[in-house]
């Protein structure tokens, strides 16, 4: 590696990006000191990206961090999840079989609330009229029995783009199987309509089952026109602004993937924000020792929840990307519209609520002073004193609490209760909220939440964490040293990983053991050469697990096995496995039953860079404060002890109540709670159960 003038090697700087609702984090990292750098931007929704550039200039002003010095870029977006949520995606149409137009509109056939009497199914992506069936067959055996009629394929898409279609998907039956007749569609599309972009549904995710493989190929055409137009645009800046390394995106599987693959493997990424920052939290358990961490990261918009179960985050199918179920692996993360920025409004009953909806960065909560006027939880928090003692997001807002006292006291005197105590009812609400939330979410998992570290991260997770902890039961809270570009740092330590799959829908048995040896064997090739196209040269970790159930079950479990069992044709471990997994979930099994494999999927990981942030030994020593404020908490109001975060070293120990102010975020201490700060500079806290 080449010195500069003074014999020195050149910095390496690790670069990790998210843009969430309110902010974009920078968390970047010199590999050869150590030094951590971190960094806010209020994002700019009219020109998304321009903020990236303002980010990477402050970085260079502030720690000299030069372009040119960034050896990895690791970006996360919501680029492709809004386009969904805002419904701003292309205009689409769907090529199927005649006689199966309907496969998106029945769905499961399920409404979105098992208990309401008022609900309805969410409007397609795609209308009814840019559906268009075409007289094609194959049997679930794959044998063919129709070829696709190309006269009925030229008319859909004369009449597709009459209607101003943009793209077309084509989604066929048991092409999960055989994917030759949507790929010959395809063809023909492109040669007949070379303007329009096509994706047909066996190239996206090849999984049995026609709606969720359908779903899931209409939401990566969707959102294709934006992302792949912003990851242009992004590259096109990056390569301006001189930094030489190659854009890696975060995916929803919690891995990175390269800009370029992005650009059409668009439904990769929609939970790419979420999904970082599980893994960044997973890291930085692992790192403190801790095994099972309950996560809790809120932005600007929403409040999002995972668990960490032996320092690793948890995956699933399903997630749901605004309305729409996302038929791909992904980790595992539950949602609500709870953030800082979360407005406060009265309903027609007189009831105080919170959210869904968001003052978002512009024109954010009242107390920014950037024009909002409406009370959010953020002004709560500044109404009731926790925030408003030092600069935010690294000097780029002044809290203003007038601002906030008048956006609250418009509800306080409709509610014509006192202001602080309406500003309390904010805040208690959107706990409240979020604790159902937790609930549904550990009922699911099967756990105990009070055997759990709940880690709060983001910019408004460390302002409610200790409160929800309090609600919860959970005794220990863990703040990492930068809570609020958790995600950003996810990014940077993530692994490249892709998921693979293919559906062999079988009784395992010795007949069929030729044809998995040979699913495997392709799974194997086609992971170890995506692998080599993101340009991965070092260790390679192949995972294998099947979907699997009881002959008669309609839904699977996912089951890791040892590639060496299909090898051997070890049918006993697979069985054996199989059994013991659906006893660890359902507290059942039946041995003597009949297993059935549906799918096999790989998931390809290339390690990441190995990086390692500063650590200190512990020496006991109390805590240096800035001064006392004044905080209403517990329904009073209180002297409580203000400290800088900055002056918090391994073995520093103090008692709530408190508040800690720092450059990403304000962490807010109940009282009885004890902190202490770890050798890695995490805080931790141990709570009072509220009685």
């Amino acid at each position: 590696m080449a010195m500069d003038a003074s014999g020195a090697l050149p910095a390496d700087w690790k670069v990790g990006v998210d843009i969430g609702g309110t902010f974009i984090d920078f968390c970047a990292l010199e590999t050869r000191s150590g030094r951590v750098a971190s960094l806010k931007v209020l994002t700019t929704p009219d020109e998304p990206g321009a903020e990236l550039m303002t980010g990477l200039t402050l970085l260079a002003e502030r720690e000299g961090l030069a372009p040119a010095d960034i050896t990895r870029f690791v970006h996360g977006t919501t680029v492709g999840i809004n386009t969904v949520i805002q419904r701003k995606g292309a205009r689409l149409a769907l090529v199927t079989n005649a006689g199966f137009e309907d496969v998106i509109e029945l769905a499961r056939l399920r409404m979105p609330d098992m208990y309401s009497l008022f609900c309805a199914r969410p409007d397609q992506l795609i209308a009814r009229d840019m559906v268009f069936g075409i007289p094609a067959r194959l049997r679930a055996d794959g044998r063919e029995t129709r070829a696709p009629d190309m006269a009925a394929v030229a008319g859909a898409v004369a009449t597709a783009r009459a209607r101003g279609a943009e793209g077309i998907v084509v989604a066929l039956l048991h092409a999960w199987r055989d994917g030759a007749q949507e790929a010959a569609i395809k063809a023909e599309i492109e040669r007949l309509a070379p303007d329009l972009f096509v994706f047909t549904s066996s190239e996206v995710w090849p999984v049995i089952r026609e709606y969720e493989r359908t779903t899931t190929a209409i939401l990566n055409g969707y959102v294709h026109p934006r992302v792949a137009g912003y990851l242009g645009a992004l590259e096109d800046r990056l390569a301006a602004r001189g930094v030489p390394a190659r854009a890696l995106l975060t995916k929803s599987n919690g891995g990175v993937m390269n800009a370029a693959e992005g650009k059409t493997a668009c439904v990769n990424m929609l939970l790419s924000g979420t999904a970082s920052g599980v893994i960044g939290a997973a890291w930085l358990a692992r790192q403190a020792g801790e095994d099972k961490v309950l996560t809790l990261d809120i932005g600007g918009t929403s409040a999002d929840f995972a668990l960490i179960v032996d320092g690793a985050a948890q995956f699933g199918t399903g997630e749901l990307v605004g309305e729409f179920p996302l038929h791909i692996p992904s980790v595992s993360v539950s949602s609500i519209g709870i953030g800082g920025g979360s407005i406060a409004w009265i309903d027609d009953h007189g009831v105080l609520r919170v959210g869904p909806d968001s003052a978002g960065s512009s024109p954010g909560p009242a107390c920014y002073g950037r024009g909002g006027t409406k009370a959010t939880v953020t002004d709560a928090m500044a109404v009731c004193g926790w925030l408003g003692h030092a600069e935010m997001a690294y000097g780029q807002l002044d809290m203003d609490p007038a601002l906030a006292r008048a956006a609250v006291g418009d509800l306080a005197a409709i509610l014509d209760r006192p202001l602080a105590e309406t500003a309390q009812a904010i805040l208690d609400i959107a706990v409240s909220e979020m604790f159902v939330e937790v609930e549904k979410l550990a009922s699911r998992a099967g756990v105990d939440l009070r055997e759990f570290t709940l880690m709060p991260f983001g910019g408004g997770g460390p302002m409610l964490g200790a409160f929800l902890a309090q609600e919860m039961g959970i005794s220990h809270v863990m703040a990492p040293r930068r809570p609020g570009v958790v995600s950003a740092l996810g990014g940077l330590v993530a692994d490249l990983r892709g998921d693979f799959i293919r559906t062999v829908f079988a009784l395992p048995s010795p007949e069929v053991l030729p044809s998995l040896r040979a699913s495997l064997t392709d799974l194997i090739a086609e992971g170890r050469q995506w692998l080599a196209d993101q340009g991965h040269d070092g260790a390679i970790d192949l995972i294998l697990s099947a979907d699997m159930r009881y002959h008669g079950q309609s839904y699977e479990i996912e089951v890791t096995l040892d590639p060496a069992w299909i090898e051997a044709g070890d049918l006993g471990a697979i069985a054996a496995t199989f059994h013991a997994t659906h006893a660890r979930i359902y507290d059942f099994d039946d041995p003597t039953g009949t297993v059935e494999m549906v799918n096999l999927r790989l998931t390809a990981i290339g390690a990441g860079p190995a990086l390692s942030l500063p650590e200190a030994d512990a020496a006991e020593a109390p805590a240096t404060p800035l001064k006392t404020v004044r905080v209403h908490t517990g329904g009073a109001l209180r002297d409580v002890t203000l400290y800088s975060r900055d002056d918090l070293t391994p073995g520093t120990g103090f008692e709530g109540p408190a508040v800690i102010v720092q450059e990403d975020t304000t962490v807010a201490i109940p009282p009885g709670a004890r902190a202490r700060v770890d050798r890695h500079l995490n805080l931790h806290l141990q709570i009072e159960e509220r009685a």
